[in-house]
């Protein structure tokens, strides 16, 4: 991944996070970072060592409950939002598209218009 998509994958990772929980029941930490490589067709990649501060961050939060399920063996740890969890997923969705909204007009406003020349 290039160093400018690390950064903007930094930025977005509890909203990225509480989108993937709004659309499940519950996942685990390994279907979450598989996610967002197959929604990106790979381009992005979410790294272990990004995703469990933001997943214990947003549990200390109380917007995510945690259940440990033994599969195989192991235990696996599923993540699932609580009811604030999912107000904050509502909230922060719609603030990340309302700041691509206005990215996209920042970068399609021609240049002599801009500044009201």
């Amino acid at each position: 991944m290039e160093q400018v998509s690390s950064e903007f994958l930094r930025g977005t990772l509890k909203t990225i996070v509480l989108k993937l929980l709004s659309e499940q029941n519950k996942m685990y930490g390994y279907q979450i970072t598989q996610a967002v490589k197959e929604r990106t067709r790979g381009e992005l990649t979410l790294t272990f060592g990004a995703l469990y501060p933001v997943l214990h961050k947003l549990e200390q939060e109380g917007l995510l409950i945690n259940e440990s399920v033994e599969v195989d063996g192991r235990l696996r740890k599923y993540y699932s939002l609580t009811d604030s969890g999912t107000q904050m997923a509502i909230q922060k969705i719609s603030e990340f598209e309302r700041f691509v909204d206005y990215m996209q007009q920042l970068f399609q406003t021609p240049p002599n218009l801009a500044y009201g020349n």
